[in-house]
């Protein structure tokens, strides 16, 4: 698992011990280097004090806590040191003026990097995939072309993914089948894990847009709302089908996870257990901390690092009018 972000399951108290961060719990002290944190991942009751939460501040160090039933809480997000007025009113004004502009290439980057998925599965004798890999990658760049307006692009990301879910029978066992997506709460384990790994994309996103000088309320596809991230939750869509779904169709057709060990029965298996995160996650920063090289870049770079480049794609197009084409697994770019 990568060195610099931290997952923290037990119950403790964090406080600050020279120049690390001290976990401490009922059967010792765990010590968490400052220099080697980038973020942290709360999924139990924790208590910080003020003392640590100024440490984390001046180390641009994120937390992000999740509630007992894996639901997001929210992100403690220190203060920005890369501000730039200059972007923001220019983001503002793509917003108003360019809004298609960026919103197209990503329902796009959502049709291609899906399409790379199913194709390995279509590959590998599932036939039955053909026509939706057609409609993806013939119909949908000209259905999204030919929007007027964001309601006419959201129903065309809408049918992506429901089409999307119904090969789900075709891909994984029937222990995890999925009527339909049920996000809060979930109903069943798929969809407990299809909500885990895209909040967990959601804040990896985040912390990545931080690095940035974008303001992370204002988005594109997703409207601008009050109380969320907006922007993480536009860069981070081309990334589901490769990071998220990948994760999960590894770990399922693997039988890494398994419904009887890995879901609360108590819950009628709509929720990881302890052991079930913690597969997860593993796999998840294994596929998000993988290499590829970078076919503009000409150098190996990370999917993690991919996200990042994404945010510094959309600057370009919003300062200097380059035409924002968001990551094609296909391209590798």
């Amino acid at each position: 698992m990568n060195s610099d972000t931290r997952y923290i399951f037990s119950t403790g108290e964090l406080f600050q011990k020279d120049f690390s961060i001290v976990l401490r719990k009922n059967d010792g002290n765990f010590y968490l280097p400052i220099k080697d944190t980038r973020e942290l991942y709360c999924f139990n009751e924790v208590t910080l004090s003020t003392k640590l939460l100024q440490l984390l501040a001046k180390a641009g160090i994120i937390v992000h806590f999740f509630g007992y039933y894996e639901n997001y809480i929210g992100t403690f997000y220190p203060k920005e040191n890369l501000l730039s007025g200059r972007l923001t009113v220019a983001q503002a004004l793509a917003y108003s003026q360019k809004r298609l502009a960026i919103a197209i290439p990503i329902v796009k980057g959502i049709a291609e990097n899906i399409y790379f998925v199913l194709y390995h599965y279509y590959r590998h004798g599932k036939s039955e995939l053909k026509k939706l890999l057609n409609w993806l990658h013939k119909d949908v760049p000209d259905l999204a072309d030919a929007v007027g307006d964001i309601k006419q692009l959201l129903r065309i990301e809408g049918e992506i993914w429901d089409r999307f879910y119904q090969t789900f029978m075709v891909i994984l066992p029937e222990a995890f089948a999925m009527n339909k997506r049920v996000k809060r709460p979930p109903d069943n384990p798929i969809n407990a894990l299809i909500s885990f790994g895209n909040t967990l994309l959601y804040t990896k996103t985040i912390t990545e847009i931080y690095h940035t000088h974008l303001n992370q309320t204002i988005s594109f596809l997703h409207e601008p709302a009050e109380r969320r991230f907006s922007l993480s939750l536009d860069l981070s869509e081309v990334f589901k089908p490769i990071l998220v779904y990948k994760t999960i169709f590894d770990c399922v057709n693997n039988r890494k996870l398994t419904v009887e060990k890995h879901f609360d029965k108590s819950l009628n298996y709509a929720l990881l257990n302890e052991a079930g995160r913690k597969v997860f996650i593993e796999a998840f920063e294994e596929r998000l901390n993988q290499t590829f090289e970078h076919s503009t870049l000409k150098r190996r770079v990370s999917f993690k690092q991919a996200i990042r480049l994404d945010g510094y794609k959309l600057i370009k197009f919003i300062l200097e009018g380059k035409k924002f084409i968001p990551f094609c697994m296909e391209d590798k770019k």
